[in-house]
């Protein structure tokens, strides 16, 4: 499924503050830490705890944020189907990283083990 023009510039200017609540809701109301989040947050963009409420006080859009981020090199590793969109087939770099935070954190939320979503085993 290609993403439209439109579609990919709704997300560069959706601010990361207001998706970070959904983000601690969604794996806290399945039983994960918010720790846990920001350990995935931080392995797939180099932003520790510190750096994540600096972005989040500062209201920075997702192109901003991912503009910021050191992308992991195993991110191309991060692969299936996340908001209806196949990861590997967006075209968009941006909506592409936003879709491997999705997804990481969505597999966080089904009780993955950490190891998995980093991508280590």
């Amino acid at each position: 499924m290609k993403t439209t023009a439109e579609h990919d510039l709704r997300i560069a200017k959706m601010t990361f503050a207001s998706v970070y609540p959904h983000y601690v809701k969604k794996v806290e109301s399945k039983g994960r830490t918010k720790e846990e989040l920001h350990e995935v947050i931080e392995w797939l963009t180099g932003f520790d705890t510190r750096k994540i409420i600096e972005l989040i006080d500062a209201k920075v859009t997702f192109e901003d944020f991912f503009a910021q981020a050191q992308l992991n090199t195993n991110a191309a590793l991060i692969t299936g189907v996340i908001c209806g969109y196949r990861i590997e087939e967006i075209e968009n770099l941006l909506t592409k990283k936003t879709r491997y935070l999705d997804k990481l954190i969505d597999e966080l939320a089904k009780g993955k083990k950490m190891e998995k979503i980093l991508r280590k085993a």
